[in-house]
């Protein structure tokens, strides 16, 4: 059975030809993430994938450090190289390459409803961050009713296709589930959206309290 990282490295070359699927809600996420960054931001991207969303947000960030722990989304990133303050790193979010208390902000999109053990990860993202920094997610909640026809045969398909490898480990997580976990990892959440609103890709801003 292939690892989560060899999943990923097998679709790199596919997913980073691939157009964004909703081009409005893509640039209205990163509306709202870059008001909240400043020129002296130390940020830290969790699974940045093919590094499109850091290269974008370079100009509103002091430096971004995108890591993914896929070795084939790194090359791909790494082939758009061209800005200054991004590097990029192929590491997880308990890598020791990581240090505690080192960044401003730290930012995974679509990210952790693929996580195994989301409460452990969302506790080593308080620890990565200032205090006071901010957690910057979004998150696809397929959990919730009413997704429409497409996206519900979808989410019955899910097991069907992780059994033969055509799709990694995915949680079934709401809205409600998302700002749950967040807060019980001691962040204060102060802005939360839906982009797009169905099916839900629950935005969510969070503070170090």
């Amino acid at each position: 059975m292939q690892t989560k990282a060899q999943f990923w490295d097998g679709i790199a070359v596919k997913y980073a030809a691939q157009p964004i699927s909703d081009p409005d809600a893509y640039a209205q996420t990163l509306e709202r993430v870059s008001s909240y960054l400043k020129p002296t931001d130390r940020v830290l991207e969790l699974g940045c994938g093919t590094g499109s969303t850091a290269l974008t947000l370079a100009e509103h960030a002091g430096s971004i450090l995108a890591t993914d722990y896929s070795e084939g989304m790194i090359a791909q990133a790494t082939a758009k190289m061209g800005v200054d303050n991004v590097r990029f790193l192929q590491a997880d979010v308990f890598s020791p390459d990581l240090q505690d208390g080192a960044y401003d902000v730290v930012m995974a999109f679509n990210l952790f409803h693929l996580v195994v053990d989301v409460d452990a990860a969302l506790a080593r993202v308080h620890d990565l961050l200032t205090p006071g920094g901010l957690f910057i997610t979004k998150s696809p909640c397929i959990g919730e009713r009413s997704l429409g026809f497409k996206f519900g045969l979808l989410k019955r398909l899910i097991p069907l296709m992780q059994l033969v490898g055509k799709a990694p480990y995915v949680r079934f997580d709401t809205i409600a589930d998302v700002d749950a976990r967040i807060a019980r990892a001691g962040f204060e959440i102060i802005e939360t959206g839906n982009y797009p609103m169905r099916p839900p890709n629950h935005f969510v801003v969070a503070r170090t309290a």
